[in-house]
Formats: C-alpha cells, structure tokens, sequence
C-alpha cells in the first residue's frame, strides 16, 4: 500500500534522518535514549511505512527507547500494512521482549491476548490511527483525533478494506410494484416492514452489495444497516430529538460489526447499539430508536402484503444482484473474517438468533435461536419490564409482540392468534388486535449471527 507524505510526519521523519544519518552502529543508536514527547510516536510506526528513513532500525530503536504498553495495538496495525519482513521481524522481537509473551507474526493471537489486558491506551494512539489510516481516505483521519472522546477501546475498531461509502448505501432508493419485481424469486430472502399502509421489502441480495439504505416509509425517515458479516438487520429513525442524522458506512469494524458515521460530526456509532461511541456525539444522550423488521422470503412477504413496493435493480450501481452471489464464500463456513474477543461456542458462530433489546432497558438483552423458534411456534418470555410473545411462521419469520402477561396458546402461521381463554387475536405487522379492540404492540427485533451479538453483548441471555 503506498502512502502519502503527510507535513508533520514528513517533518518529524526528515529531523531523524538526519540526526541519525551516520548511525551506522549499535553503540551510536545507543546514545539516544531520551524520550521522545507523545505526539510524536505515531510518526515513528507510519515511518515504518514510508520508507523516509533510509534505515528502519532507527525508528525502531526509538520505538523501543519510548517503549509504553499502549504500543502492542500501534505494532499490529503497522504490522497489517508492512510488506518489509525484517521490519515485521524487528517490530516483533521489540513487543515480544517488551511484554514476554511470543506469538511472533500470529496477529489473531496477539489480539486475543491484548483483548483480555485491561485497556492501556497510549496518549497519541488515537492520533496513530488518524495519521495512519488517513492515507488510505483522507476522511479517516477525522474520525479520530487524541482530544475526541470514545466510550470503547479503540485497539477494537479496525479497518474493514473500504473508504468511507466505499459500499455504497442506497439513499432514497427506486422502489417498484410486487408485480414489477419479476426478478425475485419466491424463497428469495427479504428484510420488510410495513408501518401504516406502506409495505416495503429490501432483497438481501441488492443489501449485501449495500449494507445500508436510507428510505422514507409513512412519512418516517429511517436507516436500514445490514451488517453482512454479523448477520444483523437494524432499523433506526435517523430523527433524534430534532436532529436528522445522516449515517453512512465508516469502513472500520467494532468487534465485526459494522460501524457507522455521521456527516454533521464524523462521530462514529455502534451500530448494534445504536450509539455514538468515538467523537462529539459521545455522551450526549443519543440513542436512535429502533424499529421492527422481519426477514422472511419474497414469496411469503408478497402473499401477506400483495401491495408492497419493493427495491428495484436500478440502484445506481452496477453489481451482480443475483441471490447468494454477495459474500458467497463467508455465508458458506462459520469462520471469521475479522476475530472477535472471546467466542462462545453454546451456537456455531453463524447460527442465526433472533436479538431482543428494549429501549427502556438496553443492557438487559436476550437471544433466541432462530432453529429453535422453528421449532417453537409460539414462545413467551420476559426481559426487562416487558412480557413478549415471539410468533414464528412456517416460513421461519419471527415477530415479536407485547404479550402483558396474556398467554398465547394456537398460531395458524398466518393471522390468527388465540390466547388461553379462547378469544382470538388478529396479527397485524405493527400489532396484535383481539377481538374486543384490545392492543398489543409490536416490538423491535432483528435476526443475526450468534457470535456478532454475543461479541457486543457478552452477558446476553442465550435460549437454544
């Protein structure tokens, strides 16, 4: 990867060429033991990189004379981009002599290690990150920045391998009739929802390509996130206390899930959570509310909702629609394109659940595998203040509802509920309705993969 000169590390870099030029022995480099003030380390690693300095050795002396355990994360992602295997190989005998353990060029290895530390930031780490990654997109580098705050450890956000929107989100998509929709199949899979009389269904096959699509539905503005690599659909309001967000997709990951950033600030947000966690945005009190969405297939979507608009081929963008050609490869095996800190083997790693979290108590979450809603028609349960009734239909779609205690006892799969006294129940997308006019609301849930969920919230309630 070639990377730009930046001024200030062109600067720092052109300083100890030239106050080490002559180095060309131990006992010389030796002599400089100071320590060096924090801004400048991050120009010691990225140097590495440039190749400014006719010999690396200095810069990695220096690394080790300023030795700090915030470093070990600084080492990896310089390690990431590297192609020089002596410098890997100094880098390493550094880290490896510094914090004794010895996993040498195992990357997956050091991260699972560095993980289980508590948190040792360096001063300038943030800074690292900026200078580094703003050669691959200028706008990285405003993502991060020493005096901006973080509410997760930044050694845990790392670079997906796009610029920013470099998958590109559907704004304000082209959206066409069912009857115009001849190129879907009817097991095709399809995120939908319907708020008021608008019905709207959102083919995994163009999403993959996506990952996200900013759309008005009943006069409401909201962000689908589809985050391919946990398996997770969110719907939010992009509307927060008179604020319109405009999201877009970061490129970086937090423990392998998408991450999100705003224009307005650059903050980025945990998309899981729905939260800023990395700039101005952070402790401000915004939480985007979540909506419901249900996966289901095209043909059963279509026979509930026969009216339903659903996205169209032209999207602007010239990709292979074609259902299962996106991420083909990763859908096929339970392994992990980027580690996550400890996985938990209770479901394989793509198993799908169904992710339960309620506004009014968001560290109380729960789990729910899809296999065993399968098998499981009708379940009710409790989290937090809210008894619920997840509803699974023969197509393996799951709807969850407020339940205020009422046992559900006969699903017919389609519309028709009865609870324990016998007194019918009409399921409607956004509500229960019985037969004397009673209301149970529907509530947020979305599928994803077991280990995308459980790496965000390790203390999640797991029914299998």
């Amino acid at each position: 990867m070639r990377f730009l000169k930046v001024n200030a590390l062109a600067g720092m870099l052109l300083v100890l060429a030239v106050a080490f030029s002559p180095l060309s022995s131990s006992d010389a480099r030796a002599q400089y033991n100071a320590k060096l003030p924090d801004e400048e380390i991050p120009a010691l690693f990225v140097g590495l990189l440039t190749g400014q300095v006719g010999n690396p050795q200095i810069l990695i002396d220096l690394i080790d004379a300023n030795w700090h355990p915030g470093m070990v994360p600084m080492v990896l992602e310089t390690y990431r981009f590297t192609r020089d295997m002596k410098i890997s190989k100094a880098l390493f005998d550094v880290v490896e002599k510094r914090t004794g353990q010895t996993f040498r060029f195992n990357e997956d290895a050091w991260q699972q290690w560095l993980w289980k530390q508590p948190e040792q930031r360096h001063p300038a780490y943030a800074g690292f990150k900026s200078l580094l990654y703003r050669n691959i997109d200028p706008k990285f580098g405003g993502y991060f920045d020493d005096a901006r705050k973080s509410t997760v450890r930044l050694d845990e956000i790392r670079w997906g391998g796009v610029k920013q929107d470099g998958i590109p989100p559907l704004r304000n998509p082209k959206m066409i009739s069912a009857d115009e929709a001849d190129y879907l199949s009817d097991s095709d899979v399809v995120f939908a929802v319907k708020y008021g009389d608008d019905a709207r269904a959102y083919p995994k096959r163009i999403l993959a390509w996506h990952e996200m699509f900013v759309d008005t539905i009943d006069g409401v503005e909201y962000a689908g996130v589809y985050c391919t690599l946990c398996g997770a659909v969110i719907l939010y309001k992009t509307n927060f206390d008179g604020v319109r967000h405009q999201l877009g997709t970061s490129g970086f990951l937090y423990r392998s899930n998408k991450v999100m950033y705003d224009a307005d600030t650059q903050s980025l947000w945990n998309t899981t959570r729905g939260v800023p966690v990395v700039g101005p945005l952070v402790d401000k009190g915004i939480a985007l509310e979540r909506s419901f969405v249900v996966t289901t297939t095209w043909g059963e979507w279509r026979r509930r909702h026969p009216q339903t608009q659903v996205l169209s081929l032209d999207t602007g963008h010239n990709r292979d629609y074609d259902e299962g050609v996106a991420y083909k490869s990763y859908f096929a095996t339970d392994e992990l394109m980027f580690n996550v800190p400890g996985e938990d083997d209770r479901l394989a790693n793509k198993a799908e659940i169904l992710a339960l979290q309620f506004p009014d108590a968001p560290d109380d979450t729960m789990a729910i595998s899809a296999d065993f809603l399968a098998r499981t028609p009708i379940y009710s349960a409790q989290l937090g203040k809210h008894s619920f009734v997840v509803l699974t239909d023969p197509s393996g779609a799951n709807r969850v509802y407020e339940s205020n205690g009422i046992e559900f006892t006969d699903y017919d799969g389609d519309s028709t509920v009865t609870d324990s006294t016998g007194r019918p129940w009409r399921l409607d997308e956004a509500k229960l309705v019985s037969k004397d006019a009673t209301i149970l609301k529907r509530l947020p849930a979305h599928r994803a993969f077991w280990f995308g969920w459980r790496a965000v919230h390790a203390d999640t309630r797991l029914i299998k």
